[in-house]
């Protein structure tokens, strides 16, 4: 078995916040409206996440057909990390849930 599906998993957000001990996984937002231009932040509470860990995220749309979600930064810290997901369409705001996959690596992991 690959490391990732040792210690991967899902959650669901809750007025932007989540909790997911793994250190691979994929986190599908509430139901959200970002408008254009504004960001959404999702804090994950994850007791794999330490201070200076390398932290990596992506996102897609999800169930939604509009507005363009793009990472504009991933912070980890002791037990948390954030990741702040700007719509950078022209118009459209998001009209559904998001998805964001994320990855941590811990040094002498």
């Amino acid at each position: 078995m690959s490391e990732f599906s040792l210690n991967s998993g899902t959650a669901t957000a809750a007025s932007g916040a989540a909790t997911l001990n793994n250190r691979f996984g994929v986190v599908t937002s509430e139901a959200i409206t970002t408008a254009a231009g504004a960001t959404y932040t999702l804090t994950l509470t994850n007791s794999e996440v330490k201070a200076g860990d390398i932290a990596m995220a992506s996102v897609s749309l999800g169930a939604g057909s509009a507005g363009t979600p793009v990472v504009a930064g991933v912070t980890a810290t002791d037990g948390q990390l954030k990741v702040v997901v700007q719509n950078v369409h022209a118009s459209a705001a998001f009209n559904a849930a998001i998805k964001i996959t994320y990855a941590v690596f811990g040094k002498g992991r």
